[in-house]
């Protein structure tokens, strides 16, 4: 990484926050005949099973960023098996402080690991393997947006 793909903090990043889209990259985890979700233990989507995801650096490319997050969520690489595009998110909380609002631009892959992962990451107290038919799980709504873009279950 050079100088400019870093991490921003503080008060830029509450800036940001407050005033622009966040472009991440989401991924929808193809394992054991089904889908890894993560139970997230920070906002947005505090308390659900979600995808694992993160933001893409500035200068970072987005299959980079999918591999990154990856490595830094499920302990391994992962094959990118598809793109799903980019999904907006709107969320009625935030992680800022006086800003009770989050939007991000998720670019979504649907991803498999290529060795098996981690048990739980700094985001997700656990992660659990939901299959199909998706229908008969409460899964968060942008979730549900991305399994019915895959043919995840239909195969």
């Amino acid at each position: 990484m050079t100088e400019d793909d870093r991490w921003v903090e503080g008060d830029d990043w509450d800036t940001i926050v407050e005033n622009v889209p966040i472009v991440s990259v989401d991924l929808v985890v193809k394992y054991e005949g089904g889908v890894l979700l993560g139970l997230r233990e920070n906002e947005p989507a505090k308390g659900e099973w979600f995808v694992p995801g993160g933001t893409v650096l500035k200068n970072e490319r987005l299959t980079d960023a999918v591999q990154r997050v990856a490595k830094l969520e499920l302990g391994c690489e992962v094959e990118i098996r598809e793109r799903l595009g980019a999904f907006e998110h709107f969320y009625e909380t935030s992680d800022v402080d006086g800003v009770d609002s989050k939007h991000y631009v998720a670019n979504a892959f649907v991803v498999e690991p290529l060795k098996d992962i981690a048990e739980s990451d700094d985001q997700h107290s656990q992660f659990g393997v939901f299959t199909p038919p998706f229908d008969d799980n409460d899964l968060h709504p942008y979730v549900e947006r991305y399994l019915e873009n895959t043919s995840i279950g239909r195969e």
